[in-house]
């Protein structure tokens, strides 16, 4: 069945950005995909993405539907017919919507999970909370957005870090079956983005320290989106040979974009205007088909505790 187009708004993405050992996230990939380096660590992270207005390109935007998304995911390189590719490995992505769950490895690419989140998103600090309702994945995070990217080790500033995310605009999710990956492009109308500065940030994936022994994911910056319109194009799904270990599975029994402050009009992207007041997306609450690549669900994770942000 061919997939369609999506259209959609990026009403908020916020990208918590970790440093990884590369041999760490070497283990995690599957064969083609190798980590993509900056200064000697391999780059991952949680894409938190509320998505208002998505539908079928051709549809208008009244029809369209909202939902809070997230997405664990790893920059990654592999060899293409005309040289060296990049994009994402996404081997978990979860969704506050039930369509969505279903929909996602359906009607478009990218198997989701079910998870019931907790937002505050006004002036100030944007918190995100979500658990997976197959208690595989736990993220309590609290960013502020700010002027100026605070250090970071692979990034020299926000340009630089915007450049990179920017450029990764293909993401690849883990599927059930785990022979395929499927392949997503975020498109989006423009790209502004500005920096943020962690007060917390826990993820049951990155804090355990059986993928991750002690020192081999550091947390590093953390980067914030609003309001920009975007599409979203299904790509041929990419052959895969097993990661060793294997990767964790995105559902049971089986296994989601990037910026700073720079604008670049029609420019594409690897995964506005600030909402006013505090929203918060009610628990269980169905929206719309988040188009990025992934799937799962309740319960508790690993490593609920709080990582320390690096000065």
């Amino acid at each position: 069945m061919r997939q369609p187009h999506l259209a959609s708004v990026v009403e908020r993405r916020l990208l918590v950005n970790y440093r990884l050992a590369p041999d760490a996230a070497a283990r995690l990939l599957p064969g083609p995909l190798r980590p993509q380096l900056v200064r000697g660590h391999a780059v991952a992270g949680i894409c938190l993405l509320r998505l208002g207005r998505v539908r079928p390109a051709w549809a208008p935007g009244a029809f369209g539907l909202r939902s809070e998304n997230a997405a664990h995911r790893i920059a990654v390189e592999w060899d293409g017919p005309h040289g060296v590719e990049t994009g994402v490995y996404i081997p978990r992505r979860d969704t506050s919507s039930r369509l969505n769950a279903w929909a996602g490895g359906r009607l478009f690419p990218g198997e989701h999970g079910l998870a019931d989140f907790e937002v505050h998103d006004g002036p100030g600090p944007i918190s995100v909370a979500l658990a997976a309702r197959d208690g595989a994945t736990r993220v309590d995070v609290s960013v502020e957005p700010c002027g100026e990217l605070p250090a970071s080790a692979l990034f020299t500033g926000l340009a630089e870090a915007s450049r990179f995310f920017q450029d990764g605009a293909r993401g690849f999710s883990a599927t059930a079956r785990g022979h395929r990956l499927d392949g997503m492009e975020l498109r989006p109308g423009h790209w502004h983005v500005q920096a943020g500065r962690i007060h917390h940030a826990a993820s049951s994936f990155f804090d355990d320290p059986a993928r991750f022994p002690a020192g081999s994911a550091t947390l590093d910056s953390a980067l914030v989106m609003r309001g920009v319109p975007a599409t979203w194009h299904p790509l041929p799904a990419m052959p895969t040979t097993p990661a060793t270990p294997p990767a964790a599975p995105n559902r049971p029994g089986g296994p989601g974009g990037h910026g700073p402050a720079t604008d670049r009009p029609g420019s594409r992207s690897r995964c506005g205007t600030p909402t006013q007041g505090v929203h918060r997306t009610p628990i269980r609450k169905d929206t719309p088909p988040s188009p990025g690549p992934g799937r799962t669900g309740r319960g508790a994770g690993a490593g609920r505790g709080r990582a320390s942000v690096p000065r």
